[in-house]
């Protein structure tokens, strides 16, 4: 099975200090011991580089782009990227008309949009 990596999983990934990093770790490497693989969306990255160079007081990791693109690397080694076709748009378009999607929720819409045009089946 395939599953799509969250966003929050990828933040806490790279942060070795966050309480649920050992756990995210082991999760991904039983996840893959099953034969299971893991894969981010282009719009992970692009979340992922927002929290990462947020400043600290508004809720992010206030990380230099120069760190960001490090821990980008990483991720990008680490998870396959899923191609993010033009397909996407009008299924993401559906999904928020449909279920009157609105504010933040709208990106993880798109992730399911990404989702239901791949052979991703479940989110992690």
């Amino acid at each position: 099975m395939i599953y799509l990596v969250d966003t929050n999983v990828l933040l806490r990934l790279v942060t070795r200090t966050h309480p649920l990093h050992s756990t995210i770790r082991t999760a991904i490497r039983t996840l893959r011991s099953q034969g299971h693989q893991l894969q981010v969306a282009p719009q992970n990255c692009v979340e992922f580089w927002n929290v990462a160079t947020r400043p600290v007081d508004k809720n992010g990791f206030g990380l230099p782009p120069s760190d960001a693109e490090r821990l980008l690397r990483l991720i990008e080694r680490l998870f396959p990227i899923l191609s993010d076709v033009p397909a996407i748009y009008p299924e993401w378009r559906k999904l928020v008309v449909a279920y009157s999607v609105s504010g933040v929720q709208v990106h993880d819409a798109r992730l399911v949009a990404a989702m239901k045009r791949s052979t991703v089946s479940l989110i992690f």
